[in-house]
């Protein structure tokens, strides 16, 4: 049972947000009544509900603080088609949360990612400038390692030729 079920002051409410790409983003806001909220990305084919996004939303309602933590499009819940390097894509997708949570009178005082999220974030942070705290976990520096042996030799000439790379379930 999580701290959220023990504590009755903590609320999860499903909140789902548009982005500018016409679908729907779903999450799950952990509410504390602080006004700061900070905004948690998962990685690689993960979603919301993995168990350290679930982790650290619990850990910041142990801090007092709310979080939200969401599918970026293609994955969990959220529309879309997934597409692997999709980076910038993501990016927006943060963003249109961040101003979802403004528009609320909400500070989003900080972005957490947690494997390709980490990565995310990272870019998100270096386009927008408008969160002060970037919090990247396990998030990839070097993607020439590791990843030719999941998707193909070829994935950066795909990436920078198509802007992502479709990756099917079976790879």
């Amino acid at each position: 049972m999580t701290q959220a079920a023990q504590n009755p002051s903590v609320l999860q409410q499903r909140v789902i947000i548009p982005n500018n790409h016409g679908e729907q983003l779903v999450g799950i806001l952990h509410e504390t009544g602080s006004v700061e909220i900070v905004i948690l990305c998962h990685g690689f084919r993960s979603t919301k509900d993995n168990n350290i996004m679930v982790n650290l939303a619990v850990a910041l309602e142990n801090a007092g603080l709310s979080s939200f933590r969401f599918d970026f499009s293609g994955n969990g819940e959220s529309e879309g088609s997934f597409q692997y390097g999709h980076y910038k894509r993501e990016a927006d997708h943060i963003h249109a949360v961040a101003q979802y949570f403004c528009g609320a009178n909400r500070v989003v005082s900080a972005t957490v990612g947690h494997s390709k999220g980490g990565d995310v974030v990272l870019l998100y942070a270096s386009k927008y400038h408008d969160i002060g705290i970037v919090v990247n976990l396990f998030g990839r520096y070097n993607l020439k390692a590791g990843i030719a042996e999941r998707i193909g030799k070829d994935f950066m000439e795909r990436i920078k030729q198509d802007g992502f790379i479709d990756v099917k379930k079976s790879q």
